[in-house]
């Protein structure tokens, strides 16, 4: 029996007897029976769920040591799959359909905010300072010209503007990857500043 198993039957046994069950011979046991007091019944299911969270990572008691990613990287094979929205969507939209094509197990997510960063550089978003002294990115005349568009929504938290992206400004994204990722690798590698 493996060190799993063995885990595995002795949550069984605790299961079992929390709900007041002999676990081996699968009879009731009596009321009087210390089990079925209430602490100590909470306690079995309070051990219960440990154990459950010790089988979910595979046997390892605590948190296991992650494993160091890779910085996020996608091939142009893997984005013909990118799967384009015919209505306009915002840009963590797309940044969530570009994750979904790569095995984020092995490396970092892509951040959206690459993509900003790129069309900013490119003239097709610009940063603009709003009234409460936060900035934001709009589309300029070159960005609307492309597919990008602002709308005015309605939150939780009163009115918002947010940004959208219809089919040819998402393929104009996946056009540029290239670059794109370039300003990713730079975000998660930050170059030291130099003593001066």
């Amino acid at each position: 029996m493996t060190e799993l198993e063995t885990l595995q039957r002795a949550k069984m046994y605790i299961d079992k007897l929390a709900n007041g069950v002999d676990p081996l011979t699968d009879q009731p046991v009596s009321d009087t029976d210390c089990i079925n007091q209430v602490r100590i019944s909470r306690c079995l299911f309070y051990v219960s769920d440990v154990l459950r969270k010790v089988i979910e990572n595979g046997g390892v008691v605590g948190k296991q040591n992650k494993v160091k990613k890779i910085p996020f990287t996608i091939s142009q094979e893997e984005l013909k799959r990118f799967r384009f929205s015919d209505y306009p969507i915002p840009v963590s939209e797309i940044t969530k359909r570009i994750n979904e094509l790569a095995d984020l197990s092995t490396m970092t997510q892509f951040k959206y905010s690459s993509i900003t960063k790129f069309l900013v550089q490119a003239g097709l978003l610009s940063q603009v300072q709003r009234f409460d002294g936060k900035t934001r990115k709009t589309p300029t005349a070159s960005g609307i010209e492309l597919g990008i568009m602002s709308e005015e929504r309605n939150g939780a938290a009163g009115n918002y503007i947010v940004t959208l992206y219809n089919r040819a400004a998402q393929q104009f994204i996946l056009d540029h990857m290239d670059a794109i990722l370039e300003i990713n690798a730079q975000k998660e590698n930050p170059q030291p500043e130099p003593n001066c």
